[in-house]
């Protein structure tokens, strides 16, 4: 069956973020139905917003927004009403309920939530600290990790290690190479949460066969070598059980599933040994 389409408008007071989150989360929920989307992000003013509703009348479908004005929200609602295009503010509902909940009023701030605070600039740290030691790198400074990620080549361990410190996570991950020892510094960690990642070998050569695919290079490597990459996972395996790592099965996972069962990890790993917390093989 070919897919159906149909405009999607995301008008936002800030970066739009929340929009597309929400969006794309229910649009999965759907098979064969894709969205084009439409974002504008910014909006903070009557002109602005006029613009916005001539491309809505241009391209009419659904409309999603984050509009913390009333008056512009207001505006966009009419000239959808108008325009006869379904229209819905994604804040609105649960704005009411924190403010029945809480019995406060809120002081309505465009793009509030991405003020310069001691989060954000932990974030952004957190971030240069992971970027700086990916895939092996700097290993004297692991110690200063909260989350190390130790699994074989095409794990997933890149892109977790980024999502995480976009948490606030410092994150450093370091791959098995077949016949390669781990440092030996990385088994007297004091600090870091030490988790472990594997997926099945089918995932792992479908994986690999992709990247070599996209480099040009040999597909009859031994890098997917079916026994190679076998004893590879099984040997990984065997590692993380001799030093009561955690693991976590990546093969039918997204990257946010198994970011969020890490962070999960870390919570418990936090709360019984402290900021100063040995790792969970001590």
């Amino acid at each position: 069956m070919p897919n159906s389409y149909f405009h999607l408008h995301l008008v936002s007071d800030a970066t739009g973020e929340t929009l597309i989150a929400v969006s794309r989360a229910v649009a999965a929920q759907f098979d064969n139905i894709s969205s084009i989307e439409h974002l504008y992000p910014l909006v903070r003013s009557a002109a602005q917003l006029d613009s916005v509703i001539a491309e809505i009348e241009a391209a009419p479908g659904m409309v999603l927004f984050t509009l913390v004005d009333l008056e512009l929200a207001e505006k966009i609602e009419a000239a959808c009403r108008a325009i006869g295009a379904p229209c819905l503010s994604v804040l609105h509902p649960i704005l009411t309920l924190f403010q029945s909940y809480l019995g406060a009023a809120a002081n309505p701030r465009p793009g509030a939530q991405h003020i310069l605070n001691a989060d954000y600039f932990k974030r952004i740290d957190a971030l240069n600290y992971t970027m700086m030691h990916d895939d092996g790198q700097m290993v004297e400074t692991y110690d200063e990790a909260d989350v190390l990620l130790i699994g074989v080549s095409r794990s997933s361990k890149t892109p977790t290690s980024i999502y995480l410190a976009n948490r606030g996570i410092k994150t450093a991950n370091i791959p098995m190479v077949p016949n390669v020892p781990l440092p030996k510094s990385v088994f007297s960690l004091k600090h870091p949460l030490i988790v472990g990642l594997i997926a099945s070998p089918e995932r792992i050569i479908q994986i690999r066969q992709n990247r070599l695919e996209a480099l040009h290079a040999d597909p009859d490597s031994p890098y997917v070598d079916r026994l190679i990459v076998c004893e590879e996972v099984a040997q990984s395996r065997r590692l993380f059980v001799q030093y009561g790592w955690a693991v976590i099965d990546v093969t039918r996972r997204s990257i946010e599933e198994t970011a969020a069962a890490i962070i999960d990890l870390y919570r418990v790993h936090r709360a019984k040994f402290g900021p100063d917390a040995q790792n969970l093989s001590a």
